[in-house]
Protein backbone atom coordinates (compact mmCIF):
# COMPACT_ATOMS: atom_id res chain seq x y z
CA UNK A 1 0.00 0.00 0.00
CA UNK A 2 2.73 2.43 0.72
CA UNK A 3 4.14 1.93 -2.97
CA UNK A 4 0.88 2.87 -4.47
CA UNK A 5 0.34 5.54 -2.83
CA UNK A 6 3.79 6.82 -3.08
CA UNK A 7 3.02 6.57 -6.90
CA UNK A 8 -0.11 8.76 -6.37
CA UNK A 9 2.35 11.47 -4.44
CA UNK A 10 4.15 10.98 -8.04
CA UNK A 11 1.10 11.85 -10.34
CA UNK A 12 0.36 15.29 -8.05
CA UNK A 13 0.75 18.07 -9.81
CA UNK A 14 1.12 16.24 -13.17
CA UNK A 15 -1.07 17.38 -16.48
CA UNK A 16 -4.31 14.60 -16.84
CA UNK A 17 -3.00 11.52 -18.98
CA UNK A 18 0.65 11.49 -17.82
CA UNK A 19 1.72 7.55 -17.74
CA UNK A 20 2.78 6.47 -14.31
CA UNK A 21 2.18 2.56 -13.28
CA UNK A 22 0.42 2.43 -9.78
CA UNK A 23 0.28 -0.73 -8.20
CA UNK A 24 2.63 -2.70 -6.06
CA UNK A 25 3.32 -5.87 -8.46
CA UNK A 26 5.91 -5.88 -10.70
CA UNK A 27 7.60 -8.18 -13.46
CA UNK A 28 11.31 -8.59 -14.32
CA UNK A 29 10.04 -7.81 -17.81
CA UNK A 30 6.53 -7.55 -19.50
CA UNK A 31 5.42 -10.22 -21.60
CA UNK A 32 2.88 -9.90 -24.64
CA UNK A 33 1.35 -13.23 -26.15
CA UNK A 34 -0.46 -12.36 -29.63
CA UNK A 35 -3.65 -14.56 -31.06
CA UNK A 36 -4.11 -13.78 -34.57
CA UNK A 37 -7.15 -15.75 -36.05
CA UNK A 38 -9.96 -16.43 -38.98
CA UNK A 39 -12.37 -18.82 -39.05
CA UNK A 40 -9.79 -21.26 -40.50
CA UNK A 41 -6.64 -21.17 -38.75
CA UNK A 42 -5.18 -19.50 -35.61
CA UNK A 43 -1.81 -17.92 -34.98
CA UNK A 44 -0.21 -17.74 -31.81
CA UNK A 45 2.99 -15.78 -30.86
CA UNK A 46 3.95 -15.76 -27.29
CA UNK A 47 6.64 -13.54 -25.13
CA UNK A 48 7.63 -11.43 -28.03
CA UNK A 49 8.90 -7.72 -27.38
CA UNK A 50 6.39 -5.26 -28.39
CA UNK A 51 8.08 -4.06 -31.48
CA UNK A 52 8.06 -7.37 -33.05
CA UNK A 53 4.94 -7.84 -31.54
CA UNK A 54 3.94 -4.31 -33.76
CA UNK A 55 5.80 -5.01 -36.89
CA UNK A 56 4.17 -8.65 -37.38
CA UNK A 57 0.96 -7.88 -36.99
CA UNK A 58 -0.92 -9.91 -40.15
CA UNK A 59 -2.73 -7.90 -42.32
CA UNK A 60 -6.01 -9.72 -42.28
CA UNK A 61 -8.01 -11.70 -39.62
CA UNK A 62 -8.65 -10.53 -36.19
CA UNK A 63 -6.24 -10.32 -33.05
CA UNK A 64 -5.56 -10.33 -29.30
CA UNK A 65 -2.79 -8.87 -28.26
CA UNK A 66 -2.34 -9.51 -24.09
CA UNK A 67 0.36 -7.81 -22.06
CA UNK A 68 1.54 -8.94 -18.75
CA UNK A 69 3.35 -6.19 -16.68
CA UNK A 70 1.59 -3.27 -16.43
CA UNK A 71 4.90 -1.37 -14.96
CA UNK A 72 6.76 -1.31 -18.33
CA UNK A 73 4.83 1.76 -18.91
CA UNK A 74 6.63 2.07 -21.95
CA UNK A 75 5.22 -1.01 -23.66
CA UNK A 76 1.38 0.24 -22.99
CA UNK A 77 2.69 3.44 -24.31
CA UNK A 78 3.93 1.65 -27.27
CA UNK A 79 0.42 0.00 -27.88
CA UNK A 80 -1.41 2.95 -26.90
CA UNK A 81 -0.05 4.64 -30.05
CA UNK A 82 -0.16 1.52 -32.47
CA UNK A 83 -3.98 1.27 -31.75
CA UNK A 84 -4.58 5.13 -31.06
CA UNK A 85 -5.79 4.77 -27.47
CA UNK A 86 -6.62 8.38 -25.69
CA UNK A 87 -4.04 9.12 -23.14
CA UNK A 88 -6.45 9.25 -20.38
CA UNK A 89 -7.54 5.73 -21.23
CA UNK A 90 -3.25 4.56 -20.77
CA UNK A 91 -3.60 6.20 -17.69
CA UNK A 92 -6.59 4.01 -16.39
CA UNK A 93 -4.68 1.03 -18.08
CA UNK A 94 -1.41 1.78 -15.39
CA UNK A 95 -4.02 2.66 -12.63
CA UNK A 96 -4.31 -0.86 -10.90
CA UNK A 97 -6.39 0.77 -8.14
CA UNK A 98 -9.04 1.94 -10.85
CA UNK A 99 -12.60 1.10 -10.24
CA UNK A 100 -14.15 -1.02 -12.69
CA UNK A 101 -15.57 1.12 -15.29
CA UNK A 102 -16.46 1.60 -18.99
CA UNK A 103 -15.74 4.15 -21.47
CA UNK A 104 -16.81 4.45 -25.02
CA UNK A 105 -14.40 6.34 -27.89
CA UNK A 106 -15.45 6.61 -31.63
CA UNK A 107 -13.21 4.15 -32.63
CA UNK A 108 -12.70 1.74 -29.49
CA UNK A 109 -14.49 0.81 -26.29
CA UNK A 110 -12.56 0.77 -22.88
CA UNK A 111 -13.69 -1.66 -20.15
CA UNK A 112 -11.32 -2.20 -16.45
CA UNK A 113 -12.77 -4.62 -14.28
CA UNK A 114 -11.08 -6.99 -11.26
CA UNK A 115 -10.16 -10.49 -11.93
CA UNK A 116 -10.47 -12.38 -8.93
CA UNK A 117 -8.52 -15.86 -8.43
CA UNK A 118 -7.57 -18.54 -6.20
CA UNK A 119 -4.36 -17.53 -4.38
CA UNK A 120 -3.20 -21.12 -3.37
CA UNK A 121 -4.31 -21.55 0.24
CA UNK A 122 -7.71 -22.67 0.88
CA UNK A 123 -10.41 -19.96 0.91
CA UNK A 124 -7.22 -17.24 0.33
CA UNK A 125 -7.94 -15.39 -2.98
CA UNK A 126 -6.19 -12.28 -4.86
CA UNK A 127 -7.62 -9.85 -6.71
CA UNK A 128 -6.10 -8.52 -10.50
CA UNK A 129 -6.94 -5.38 -13.11
CA UNK A 130 -7.60 -6.83 -16.01
CA UNK A 131 -8.74 -3.64 -18.85
CA UNK A 132 -9.99 -4.84 -21.94
CA UNK A 133 -9.92 -2.43 -25.47
CA UNK A 134 -12.83 -3.82 -27.58
CA UNK A 135 -11.47 -2.24 -31.59
CA UNK A 136 -13.08 -3.23 -34.86
CA UNK A 137 -10.96 -5.97 -35.32
CA UNK A 138 -9.02 -6.39 -32.22
CA UNK A 139 -8.46 -6.69 -28.65
CA UNK A 140 -6.42 -5.47 -26.42
CA UNK A 141 -6.00 -6.72 -22.85
CA UNK A 142 -3.51 -6.06 -19.61
CA UNK A 143 -3.26 -7.62 -16.90
CA UNK A 144 -0.61 -7.22 -13.86
CA UNK A 145 0.84 -10.13 -13.69
CA UNK A 146 1.17 -13.76 -15.71
CA UNK A 147 -1.70 -16.48 -14.46
CA UNK A 148 -5.35 -15.18 -15.35
CA UNK A 149 -8.91 -17.46 -16.29
CA UNK A 150 -8.57 -16.98 -20.14
CA UNK A 151 -7.13 -20.61 -20.76
CA UNK A 152 -10.26 -21.71 -21.65
CA UNK A 153 -10.85 -19.06 -24.24
CA UNK A 154 -7.63 -19.29 -25.91
CA UNK A 155 -7.80 -23.29 -26.01
CA UNK A 156 -11.02 -22.68 -27.79
CA UNK A 157 -9.13 -20.20 -30.66
CA UNK A 158 -6.56 -22.80 -31.21
CA UNK A 159 -8.90 -25.34 -31.57
CA UNK A 160 -11.51 -23.39 -33.62
CA UNK A 161 -14.16 -24.96 -31.02
CA UNK A 162 -17.69 -23.16 -30.11
CA UNK A 163 -18.00 -19.70 -32.01
CA UNK A 164 -15.26 -17.72 -30.63
CA UNK A 165 -13.09 -18.10 -34.37
CA UNK A 166 -16.61 -16.71 -36.39
CA UNK A 167 -18.28 -14.44 -33.78
CA UNK A 168 -16.13 -11.83 -33.90
CA UNK A 169 -13.52 -9.43 -31.66
CA UNK A 170 -16.82 -7.98 -29.81
CA UNK A 171 -17.29 -11.92 -28.86
CA UNK A 172 -13.98 -12.60 -27.66
CA UNK A 173 -14.38 -9.24 -25.34
CA UNK A 174 -17.80 -10.73 -24.01
CA UNK A 175 -16.14 -13.93 -23.28
CA UNK A 176 -13.40 -12.58 -21.22
CA UNK A 177 -15.54 -10.36 -19.30
CA UNK A 178 -17.83 -13.52 -18.68
CA UNK A 179 -15.00 -15.48 -17.45
CA UNK A 180 -13.95 -13.23 -14.66
CA UNK A 181 -17.82 -13.39 -13.63
CA UNK A 182 -17.72 -17.18 -13.52
CA UNK A 183 -14.60 -17.36 -11.97
CA UNK A 184 -16.29 -15.05 -9.29
CA UNK A 185 -19.34 -18.17 -8.66
CA UNK A 186 -15.97 -20.39 -8.04
CA UNK A 187 -14.78 -17.69 -5.41
CA UNK A 188 -18.00 -17.14 -4.02
CA UNK A 189 -18.64 -21.16 -3.71
CA UNK A 190 -15.64 -21.48 -1.69
CA UNK A 191 -17.14 -18.62 0.47
CA UNK A 192 -20.42 -20.74 0.96
CA UNK A 193 -18.33 -23.78 1.99
CA UNK A 194 -16.47 -21.68 4.64
CA UNK A 195 -19.59 -20.16 5.64
CA UNK A 196 -21.50 -23.55 6.56
CA UNK A 197 -18.08 -24.99 8.52
CA UNK A 198 -18.40 -21.38 10.34
CA UNK A 199 -21.98 -21.96 11.08
CA UNK A 200 -21.55 -25.76 12.38
CA UNK A 201 -18.61 -24.75 14.52
CA UNK A 202 -20.67 -21.84 15.99
CA UNK A 203 -22.84 -24.40 17.41
CA UNK A 204 -20.49 -26.86 18.50
CA UNK A 205 -17.87 -24.83 20.18
CA UNK A 206 -17.50 -20.96 19.50
CA UNK A 207 -13.86 -19.77 19.95
CA UNK A 208 -11.93 -16.64 19.81
CA UNK A 209 -10.46 -17.99 16.57
CA UNK A 210 -14.19 -18.29 15.41
CA UNK A 211 -14.98 -14.80 15.93
CA UNK A 212 -11.63 -14.09 13.78
CA UNK A 213 -12.74 -16.13 10.38
CA UNK A 214 -16.05 -13.99 10.81
CA UNK A 215 -14.39 -10.75 10.46
CA UNK A 216 -11.53 -12.08 7.85
CA UNK A 217 -14.72 -13.99 5.62
CA UNK A 218 -16.67 -10.05 6.09
CA UNK A 219 -13.46 -8.58 5.17
CA UNK A 220 -13.17 -10.58 2.00
CA UNK A 221 -17.17 -9.94 1.45
CA UNK A 222 -16.50 -6.24 1.52
CA UNK A 223 -13.66 -6.28 -1.06
CA UNK A 224 -15.17 -8.44 -3.03
CA UNK A 225 -18.51 -6.24 -3.01
CA UNK A 226 -16.66 -3.23 -3.76
CA UNK A 227 -15.38 -4.94 -7.33
CA UNK A 228 -18.02 -6.71 -8.35
CA UNK A 229 -21.12 -3.87 -7.56
CA UNK A 230 -19.49 -1.60 -10.15
CA UNK A 231 -19.76 -4.02 -12.72
CA UNK A 232 -23.76 -3.82 -12.95
CA UNK A 233 -23.16 -0.37 -14.52
CA UNK A 234 -20.38 -1.43 -16.29
CA UNK A 235 -22.36 -4.25 -18.73
CA UNK A 236 -25.18 -1.87 -18.49
CA UNK A 237 -23.75 0.92 -20.19
CA UNK A 238 -22.11 -1.35 -23.06
CA UNK A 239 -25.76 -2.56 -23.52
CA UNK A 240 -26.99 0.61 -23.88
CA UNK A 241 -23.85 1.69 -26.53
CA UNK A 242 -25.17 2.46 -29.67
CA UNK A 243 -21.99 1.28 -31.66
CA UNK A 244 -21.04 -0.73 -34.88
CA UNK A 245 -18.22 -2.67 -32.45
CA UNK A 246 -20.93 -4.84 -31.50
CA UNK A 247 -23.12 -7.00 -33.07
CA UNK A 248 -26.41 -7.69 -33.21
CA UNK A 249 -25.47 -11.34 -32.41
CA UNK A 250 -23.67 -10.61 -29.59
CA UNK A 251 -25.97 -8.13 -27.45
CA UNK A 252 -27.93 -11.10 -26.34
CA UNK A 253 -24.98 -12.38 -25.19
CA UNK A 254 -24.33 -9.24 -22.70
CA UNK A 255 -28.18 -9.48 -21.51
CA UNK A 256 -26.90 -12.58 -19.85
CA UNK A 257 -23.96 -11.20 -18.63
CA UNK A 258 -25.90 -8.45 -16.77
CA UNK A 259 -28.16 -11.28 -15.30
CA UNK A 260 -24.83 -13.35 -14.06
CA UNK A 261 -23.70 -9.60 -12.75
CA UNK A 262 -27.00 -9.36 -10.62
CA UNK A 263 -27.04 -12.81 -9.72
CA UNK A 264 -23.10 -12.84 -7.97
CA UNK A 265 -24.43 -9.22 -6.60
CA UNK A 266 -27.23 -11.25 -4.83
CA UNK A 267 -25.24 -13.92 -3.75
CA UNK A 268 -22.92 -11.54 -1.92
CA UNK A 269 -25.55 -10.05 -0.17
CA UNK A 270 -26.97 -12.99 0.86
CA UNK A 271 -23.35 -14.24 1.60
CA UNK A 272 -22.83 -10.75 3.86
CA UNK A 273 -26.29 -11.31 5.56
CA UNK A 274 -25.27 -14.66 6.62
CA UNK A 275 -21.67 -13.84 7.92
CA UNK A 276 -23.85 -10.87 10.23
CA UNK A 277 -26.25 -13.28 11.25
CA UNK A 278 -23.21 -15.63 12.13
CA UNK A 279 -21.17 -12.72 14.21
CA UNK A 280 -24.78 -12.07 16.09
CA UNK A 281 -24.93 -15.63 16.80
CA UNK A 282 -20.97 -15.72 17.98
CA UNK A 283 -21.92 -12.15 20.20
CA UNK A 284 -25.55 -14.00 21.82
CA UNK A 285 -23.47 -17.03 22.33
CA UNK A 286 -20.24 -15.10 24.29
CA UNK A 287 -23.24 -13.67 26.07
CA UNK A 288 -25.39 -17.02 27.11
CA UNK A 289 -21.85 -18.40 28.42
CA UNK A 290 -21.27 -15.38 30.39
CA UNK A 291 -25.09 -15.70 31.61
CA UNK A 292 -24.18 -19.07 32.39
CA UNK A 293 -20.83 -18.58 34.48
CA UNK A 294 -22.51 -15.32 36.32
CA UNK A 295 -25.80 -17.97 37.09
CA UNK A 296 -23.19 -20.52 38.92
CA UNK A 297 -21.39 -17.88 40.87
CA UNK A 298 -24.20 -15.87 41.96
CA UNK A 299 -25.96 -19.35 43.43
CA UNK A 300 -22.40 -19.92 45.04
CA UNK A 301 -22.85 -16.44 46.37
CA UNK A 302 -26.43 -17.42 47.34
CA UNK A 303 -25.86 -20.02 49.38
CA UNK A 304 -22.74 -19.11 51.33
CA UNK A 305 -24.08 -16.02 52.83
CA UNK A 306 -26.52 -17.18 55.03
CA UNK A 307 -23.70 -19.86 55.83
CA UNK A 308 -21.33 -16.88 56.62
CA UNK A 309 -24.18 -15.14 58.47
CA UNK A 310 -24.61 -17.88 60.72
CA UNK A 311 -20.63 -19.07 61.31
CA UNK A 312 -20.17 -15.14 62.19
CA UNK A 313 -23.20 -15.23 65.09
CA UNK A 314 -21.25 -18.06 66.12
CA UNK A 315 -17.96 -16.28 66.11
CA UNK A 316 -18.88 -13.76 68.35
CA UNK A 317 -17.87 -16.37 71.38
CA UNK A 318 -20.39 -14.18 73.95
CA UNK A 319 -20.18 -16.45 77.16
CA UNK A 320 -19.65 -14.23 80.13
CA UNK A 321 -21.30 -14.86 83.39
CA UNK A 322 -22.49 -11.08 83.60
CA UNK A 323 -23.98 -11.26 80.13
CA UNK A 324 -28.32 -12.50 80.50
CA UNK A 325 -27.94 -13.40 76.55
CA UNK A 326 -25.55 -15.99 76.57
CA UNK A 327 -25.00 -18.89 73.78
CA UNK A 328 -25.43 -21.99 75.07
CA UNK A 329 -24.52 -23.93 72.28
CA UNK A 330 -21.24 -22.71 73.54
CA UNK A 331 -20.59 -25.50 76.18
CA UNK A 332 -23.00 -27.95 74.29
CA UNK A 333 -21.05 -31.29 73.69
CA UNK A 334 -22.78 -31.26 70.52
CA UNK A 335 -22.58 -27.49 69.27
CA UNK A 336 -20.28 -28.06 66.61
CA UNK A 337 -21.98 -30.53 64.68
CA UNK A 338 -25.12 -29.01 65.42
CA UNK A 339 -23.66 -25.59 63.67
CA UNK A 340 -22.44 -27.86 60.73
CA UNK A 341 -25.92 -29.40 60.20
CA UNK A 342 -27.55 -25.99 60.19
CA UNK A 343 -25.35 -24.89 57.70
CA UNK A 344 -25.85 -27.83 55.55
CA UNK A 345 -29.44 -27.80 55.84
CA UNK A 346 -29.90 -24.32 54.90
CA UNK A 347 -27.63 -24.49 51.54
CA UNK A 348 -29.32 -27.38 50.37
CA UNK A 349 -32.88 -25.96 51.18
CA UNK A 350 -31.64 -23.06 49.22
CA UNK A 351 -30.00 -24.98 46.35
CA UNK A 352 -33.59 -26.82 46.22
CA UNK A 353 -35.96 -24.22 46.13
CA UNK A 354 -33.50 -22.55 43.40
CA UNK A 355 -33.85 -25.85 41.55
CA UNK A 356 -38.00 -25.74 41.94
CA UNK A 357 -37.80 -22.32 40.02
CA UNK A 358 -35.58 -24.04 37.16
CA UNK A 359 -32.79 -21.21 37.75
CA UNK A 360 -30.52 -23.85 36.88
Amino acid sequence: MAGSVSKWTEKAGLPPGSPIHVGERRMERARITTLNWTTDRCLENEDESVRSCLENLPPSGRTWINVDGLHDVGVVQALGGRFGLHPLVVEDILNTHLRPKFEAYEDYLFVSLKMHMEDGEAGSFRTEQVSIVLGRDWVLTFQEVPGDVFEVIRERLRSGKGRYRSGGPDYLAYALMDSVIDHLFLIMEDFGERLEELEDELIENPTRATLQRIHGLRRDLIRIRKTVSPLRDVVSGIRREDTALIQEATRPYLRDLHDHVAQALDILESSREIVAANLEAYLSSLSNRMNEVMKVLTIFAAVFIPLTFIAGIYGMNFNTQASRLNMPELDWAFGYPFALGLMALVGGGMLLFFRLKKWF
